[in-house]
């Protein structure tokens, strides 16, 4: 059933308020999935980002899907295919690093409410425009970090921002605490080497330690 960009953001805002942190995960075998998935949302921390990276990556959501109190999302969507497969896999949401009108007309088309990307003040100009409130600050660090991403509170209240790319438990606190800041999507809960080795009560302890952060 297609979606507005009005009733896009409202679903986005929900899923950006369920915890301070989004992981944003590359899982690479599907059978880690579940357990992750499991670990991160016992923790706290049940918005999952999945980024299409990965061969495994739908196979990883569909998996994921089924973990009770979780919420999962297909990141890296670039094209209308990556939307399809993504909501036929399963996903209840969508992030792209930047957003294109081909890509927006997809995912509202099928459904999809989106985090789309904005690394810019005209960026954003340009998805508010069209009725997203709710954006992805990318890549955020290297895009001019809390300092830039705070300085567009003035002039854009309008527009909550979830940053992403370099947000670290060093840095966190310091979008977090921003006005116009919903979450940060971080990585640093689920690291390539806990998954592979399968320490899914170290990953709960540090998913644990992300929900506590204020904002």
């Amino acid at each position: 059933m297609p979606i507005t960009p009005t009733d896009a953001s409202l679903q986005a805002r929900k899923i950006c308020e369920a915890a301070p942190i989004v992981p944003v995960l590359v899982v690479e075998d599907v059978a880690h999935a579940k357990p992750l998935a499991q670990a991160l949302v016992a923790g706290g921390l049940p918005a999952l980002e999945v980024t299409l990276r990965t061969p495994a990556a739908l196979d990883v959501i569909a998996a994921m899907a089924e973990v009770e109190g979780g919420m999962v999302g297909a990141g890296t969507l670039l094209t209308p295919a990556d939307v399809k497969a993504a909501k036929a896999a399963g996903a209840t949401f969508g992030v792209s690093p930047g957003a294109t009108a081909t890509l927006l007309d997809a995912c509202e088309a099928e459904g999809l409410p989106l985090l789309p990307g904005a690394a810019s003040a005209t960026e954003a100009m340009a998805l508010l425009e069209r009725g997203y409130t709710v954006q992805k600050f990318f890549p955020a660090e290297a895009a001019g970090g809390a300092k830039f991403l705070g300085s567009l509170a003035s002039p854009l209240p309008q527009i909550s921002f979830c940053p992403t790319g370099g947000v670290n438990p060093q840095n966190a606190t310091d979008y977090l605490s921003l006005p116009n800041v919903l979450c940060a999507g971080g990585s640093w809960v689920a690291p390539s080497a806990l998954v592979k080795g399968g320490k899914w009560d170290e990953i709960e302890t540090l998913a644990r330690e992300a929900a506590k952060l204020p904002r």
